[in-house]
């Protein structure tokens, strides 16, 4: 299963995700919801970076089945409204994964740790 992990300030600002695990709902290279989890996840951290000119701080595995990103400190107000819209389109993508094929992937959005 693939597990997401949103973890949000006290002000409700999204400032991680974490993305582990395997969808296993199809072969390898025929797993729709993997695909489709992983062009969701990589997609904002590429629109992050084009559009708003923020690199995330990114943690990955070279093998895949994991993926952590943090929003760095001391973005201008601009940029950070941006970056937060993003993710929080990214989390809305994510849920309606969720929602069809609960059975491969959770996602959580914590709030205040």
């Amino acid at each position: 299963m693939i597990t997401v992990e949103l973890r949000r300030n006290d002000n409700g600002n999204i400032v991680s995700f974490t993305m582990s695990g395997h969808a296993d709902s199809g072969p390898h290279g025929h797993d729709l919801v993997c695909a489709g989890a992983s062009a969701v996840s990589f997609g904002s951290v590429n629109a992050i970076a084009a559009l708003c000119g923020v690199e995330l701080d990114i943690e990955m595995e070279d093998e895949g089945g994991f993926l952590r990103c943090s929003v760095p400190n001391g973005l201008d107000d601009g940029a950070f409204e941006k970056v937060q819209l993003l993710l929080e389109g990214m989390l809305v993508a994510l849920e309606s994964i969720a929602e069809e094929y609960s059975s491969y992937i959770q996602v959580n959005d914590i709030i205040g740790r």
